[in-house]
Formats: structure tokens, sequence, C-alpha cells
């Protein structure tokens, strides 16, 4: 038996890096997965993106796990493709009980000309991806009255560091912003036993992070950057299964009374000075 049988989870951004770490945690306690992913580039990312193989692969090994993968591709900038998403997730499986807005993009230090696209990208990726992700699960937790959503913020959004590229200006804006949304999603949905935090995690071994020169080039560059971003523990980065296992305890039972929060998977970087 495991905590989560019976349950469905909805994960923006599942085909690789940490949206496949949670889509598989909670596929090992029983929860099926739905699950939307871009697999494709960005002209503004300056590192791969996820690919159709990647996805593929992610719904392989949830099904070998005995779990239920509906997983589609679509943009999180899209009211209109989450909404096909979740919809075909809740025809096939009956229901969602947590959603977890995970997609995002990492275009510090970029060099791309067109700031504004950067800007816009960024921001529509991890915050206007996230607004969908929280109105499209409010909607039918409430109808249930029962459920759990998850946004990834990140330190960056606690510390609020930038090295004053267009892409980092809009990776802390989102990252803070969505704590706010978090807190007031919380108190919205409260009444409606819909429970709402977040987990804002130091560096991640993901693809985003060690495939992105420019991001450590932004680093190298900029000491109080680097100073930011420095851990307490003896680690350069956490793994995924990290962010995982935490996300994995705020939408358990044991975590009834947790709402509103963000917690810092961190490695000690917010007890940083």
């Amino acid at each position: 038996m495991g905590k989560f049988d019976g349950r469905v989870a909805y994960i923006t951004g599942v085909a690789r890096g940490q949206g496949r770490s949670h889509a598989l945690r909670l596929a090992e306690e029983g929860a099926d997965i739905v699950g939307l992913d871009l697999c494709a580039p960005l002209d503004t990312v300056p590192y791969p993106m996820a690919t159709e193989e990647d996805l593929t692969e992610t719904g392989r090994l949830i099904e070998q796990l005995g779990r239920t993968a509906v997983l589609r591709k679509g943009d999180v900038r899209s009211r209109a493709d989450q909404q096909i998403a979740f919809d075909a997730g809740v025809a096939q499986l009956g229901h969602v009980d947590i959603a977890i807005a995970n997609a995002g993009v990492i275009i510090s230090g970029s060099d791309h000309p067109d700031i504004q696209q950067v800007w816009d990208d960024a921001l529509g990726t991890m915050l206007t991806g996230a607004w969908h992700t929280l109105q499209l699960a409010a909607t039918h937790m409430r109808e249930r009255q029962t459920g759990n959503i998850i946004v990834t913020s990140s330190v960056a959004g606690l510390k609020a560091f930038t090295d004053g590229t267009a892409g980092a200006d809009a990776y802390t804006a989102a990252k803070t912003a969505v704590v706010a949304l978090v807190k007031a999603y919380a108190a919205l949905l409260g009444p409606d036993n819909v429970r709402v935090n977040a987990v804002a995690p130091t560096g991640v071994n993901t693809a985003m992070v060690v495939a992105n020169p420019a991001l450590f080039e932004s680093i190298g560059s900029l000491p109080h950057l680097a100073a930011a971003m420095q851990n307490a523990l003896p680690v350069e980065l956490i793994e995924p299964r990290d962010v995982s296992e935490v996300i994995a305890f705020l939408v358990s039972d044991e975590a009834r009374m947790i709402t509103g929060s963000t917690i810092a998977v961190d490695a000690g970087s917010m007890a940083r000075p």
C-alpha cells in the first residue's frame, strides 16, 4: 500500500529534471500521473530543452512502477494547452488530487538580442504558467473540496538576486511573485480544504543548470551572485530527489496542517548572510 494510492497528480515540466523526479516519487507511493511539457526548443533559452523522447521515457518509467501516465506535449504559457492536458487526465482517471506547477527555464546571463522576448519567455513560463496551473487546480479542487497544490519557487525568490539581465530579472521576479500567490491562494482555498505550498530549492543538478554555460559565466563574473548562491552544507548542487521528497511530504496527510508555506530546500543557503 502506498500513501498516494488512488490519487492523481498533475505536473508541469514533467519530461525530465525535477518534474520527472516528482512524478516518479509520487508514483512510487501509488499516484497516477498527468503531465505536460513543451518538448521543444525556445529561441531564448541557451541550453537544450526537453524532447518528446524525454516525455516518452518519463511515461515508461511511471508505467514501470505500475501506475498510469497521461502525458501531453503543450506550453504552460497557454491556458488552453494546460486545460487540454488537465482535462485529459480527469477524463481518463476521474480527478486530480495534487497539482505541481514545476515548469521553469533559466535564461540568466543570456546574450540573446531580444531582451523583451527573454523577459516574456521567462515570466510566461514561471509566473503565467504557474498561475494557469493554480487556477485550473483551484477550480477542480474546490468542486471536490480537497486537494494539494505545490508551486516551485527558488532561493532566488527568497533572496532576490540577479545579474541584471532580462532573464535573471524575470527569474527572480517570477520566483518571488509565486511565493505571494501561494500565500494568497492558501487563504482563498483553505475553507475548501485545499492546501497550497511552495518549495524553494537552491541549485539543482538538472540540465537547465549543468548544461547552461551562460549561467556559470554569469555567476563567475559577479562575486555578489556567487556569494548569494553558496550553500551552508558542503554541496554545490542538490539532487532532484531532494526536492521530490519534500513535495511528497507536503502533499501527504502528515502535512495536513501546513498551507501557505514556502519550504526552502536549500542546503542551508538561506542561513548564509
